[in-house]
């Protein structure tokens, strides 16, 4: 099981929305099980990846838990950095 953190740039709403596309129906394809503004939770190939945002210090804070999804939550993080 993974636990990291990263900050953006991006609003934590648009955080989600490109979590959204990355791990959802367009990217990795797991079920969008539970989704808030800034909040989604993902389950998929015998695991999961959560996903929260929020503002910190003038920059959003994106928090990730994951089993199985590891790798590709480490990819994500790339993109958005």
């Amino acid at each position: 099981m993974l636990r990291i953190a990263t900050e953006t740039k991006l609003t934590p709403e648009k955080a989600i929305v490109k979590a959204i596309e990355f791990f959802g129906p367009e990217g990795y394809k797991l079920a969008l099980t539970n989704q808030t503004e800034t909040s989604a939770y993902f389950e998929g190939g015998g695991g999961f990846v959560e996903v929260s945002a929020c503002k910190e210090k003038g920059k959003t804070r994106v928090d990730f838990s994951s089993r199985e999804w590891d790798f590709q939550v480490k990819e994500f993080i790339k993109k958005i950095h």
